[in-house]
């Protein structure tokens, strides 16, 4: 918060004219993406249009530092209202595009509104993991990506098997450097959070590594990662999610098959194989057991028809 507050020369400004500096500053200094911003744009021109009717009146800064907290909880509810109303999600993340600008606000033109910072949003739930079918999963990681090279075929299946067939997150996967070297039965990963939990190897992950290794055209050296990209540097997880897009529409899975998706999977199918939900916890990293909870909302008497282990990797 600044010291001195809204100075007089600027309470004239426009909401516009300060909304336009605002985008401005999305896109140049903070180098936001142009589909980024224009979210921001409809965020902000619906918050600005509605205080613009509800206290009849144009809105300069004066204006924006003056909004009550009533004012704020009048515009959440008229963006609820109705058969068109917004989901919470949806509000949620309005709200949060206000509360960036006025922040903005706050730091180039001293704009002070406390009332902002009482605003409580709707309560938000977590969306549903979206995992693949067991088919589906078996498929990419086969195929692992189109392209024909064999050591970048090997390489891709050796990183999503990690993926599915331990429930790795991409960076802890892409993460593997020569000195972790030979895989054994389980390793230790440091996750999220600095957290460091044990995750059992299945053979056929290890069989993966193996091949991938054996073809890779670049030596394994210990301080160097274990994935590596064509020219031989470290390979990137933006390059695994362009490869996996790419495989995806090969394969005509949806949209959501994503590296993450592998990891979903990983979790849904051991619950549907008659996995402990404590276990998959300790396994996935998760710091609380109501995350790991959200795979139970999964179709899992569907999966239950289609896994007959506790993992379909495991054999």
């Amino acid at each position: 918060m600044t010291q001195y507050g809204l100075m007089p020369k600027f309470s004239r400004i426009s909401a516009h004219e300060a909304s336009s500096l605002f985008f401005a500053h999305l896109a140049g200094e903070r180098r936001l993406s142009e589909k980024t911003v224009e979210s921001y744009q409809r965020d902000l021109a619906s918050f600005l249009g509605f205080l613009t009717l509800h206290l009849d009146q144009p809105i300069h800064l004066k204006e924006l530092s003056e909004i009550r907290l009533r004012d704020f909880r009048s515009f959440l509810a008229h963006l609820q209202r109705g058969d068109s109303g917004l989901s919470a999600s949806s509000v949620a993340r309005r709200l949060s595009a206000i509360r960036t600008f006025f922040k903005y606000l706050n730091r180039r033109y001293g704009l002070e509104n406390n009332a902002i910072s009482l605003v409580k949003g709707p309560k938000v739930k977590a969306p549903l993991p979206k995992p693949l079918s067991v088919s589906g999963a078996g498929d990419m990681v086969t195929e692992g990506t189109i392209d024909e090279r064999p050591w970048v075929r090997s390489r891709n299946t050796a990183v999503l098997m990690l993926l599915y067939g331990a429930g790795l997150r991409i960076s802890e996967a892409l993460s593997i450097t020569g000195s972790d070297l030979p895989l054994g039965q389980s390793m230790s990963l440091t996750g999220k959070g600095g957290k460091t939990r044990i995750v059992p190897i299945l053979p056929a992950v290890i069989e993966a590594i193996n091949q991938y290794i054996a073809l890779c055209p670049y030596p394994v050296a210990n301080d160097q990662p274990l994935f590596r990209a064509i020219k031989g540097g470290p390979l990137s997880a933006r390059q695994v999610q362009r490869d996996m897009q790419k495989l995806r529409g090969y394969l005509g899975l949806p949209e959501t098959a994503t590296p993450h998706a592998l990891r979903h999977s990983f979790a849904t199918h051991l619950l549907a194989g008659g996995g402990d939900l404590r276990t998959i916890q300790e396994l996935l990293g998760h710091e609380n057991l109501s995350t790991t909870q959200r795979y139970t909302g999964v179709d899992i008497d569907g999966l239950r028809q289609t896994v007959r282990a506790a993992h379909p990797r495991s054999r």
